[in-house]
């Protein structure tokens, strides 16, 4: 499709190079998923590195590819240590992914992510549903950290959101939109089955990371951060779907398949049907 030029052969040649160049990835993230966002990353090929303190989240900021912000379990001084981060990662030209877990569940999670949002110059904002339409300025209900009963306007909610930050912005589900300030486009890749661990969210945002780390090589398969995103969402969700193929026999098991499935969607061709499932929207 004009303008949103992702195939299998894109996704895998971005697999690739990241592969090739092995990109340090520095989270910030919640504590609930720490190891599942740092195995993901491994998984795709990415180094990663958890350098929440704030003596050091700067400077490793300042040396890293990618720097994801995860405000699940955000302290105050977790936060100070975050703006540091996304401030010297900005000055140092590296891309820098926002993942607003449980925005507009308490007043505290929308100080933080406004404090974040005034600091720091996101390349990517990934939410559910619900998290970007609050951002967006729009009523949604948020439990916990899940996104209860919105999904119509995701795409208009995403570019509201993307016209206002400069972020190209990623609201995800069942199926995901991918916007910036000129468009969106809804990608319906992925499978039901996972939703059923604990982080499959915060791994998205991880995956977004790795590929946004190698989107300004000259060399790249991707040459933007919509192309970068857009790719880590139909290979996170073909992983999902390839686990499911394997029919494991309970959650358990289709984490542990699912993550079996990253390793060796970034090692094997892929033979997957993309373009039919990417629309604008």
């Amino acid at each position: 499709m004009p303008g949103d030029p992702i195939d299998a052969e894109r996704v895998r040649a971005t697999l690739s190079a990241v592969r090739t160049s092995a990109p340090l990835v520095h989270h910030l993230t919640n504590e609930v998923t720490t190891s599942e966002t740092a195995n993901v990353t491994l998984h795709w090929g990415g180094l990663p590195v958890m350098a929440n303190a704030p003596a050091e989240a700067g400077d490793m900021a300042a040396g890293a590819d990618a720097v994801v912000i995860n405000t699940g379990t955000a302290s105050v001084t977790d936060v100070d240590a975050m703006i540091d981060a996304g401030s010297r990662a900005n000055e140092n030209g590296v891309p820098v992914v926002l993942d607003p877990v449980g925005y507009g569940a308490t007043p505290h999670r929308v100080e933080s992510v406004a404090r974040l949002l005034d600091a720091v110059a996101f390349d990517v904002i990934k939410g559910n549903v619900g998290e970007i339409r609050g951002l967006a300025g729009e009523e949604a209900t948020v439990r916990g950290v899940e996104s209860v009963g919105e999904s119509d306007g995701a795409a208009s909610a995403a570019r509201a959101l993307a016209a206002e930050t400069g972020a190209v912005v990623v609201a995800s589900g069942p199926t995901d939109v991918v916007a910036d300030d000129g468009a969106a486009s809804e990608l319906a890749v992925g499978h039901e089955r996972m939703g059923s661990f604990v982080g499959s969210g915060c791994m998205l945002a991880s995956t977004l990371g790795t590929t946004t780390a190698v989107a300004d090589a000259s060399d790249s398969p991707v040459t933007s951060t919509r192309e970068a995103a857009l790719v880590a969402c139909a290979a996170y969700g073909l992983a999902g779907e390839r686990a499911a193929a394997s029919e494991p026999a309970g959650p358990a098991s289709y984490r542990t398949a699912f993550m079996d499935a990253v390793a060796s969607l970034a090692d094997d061709p892929l033979d997957a049907d993309v373009e039919s499932r990417l629309s604008r929207v």
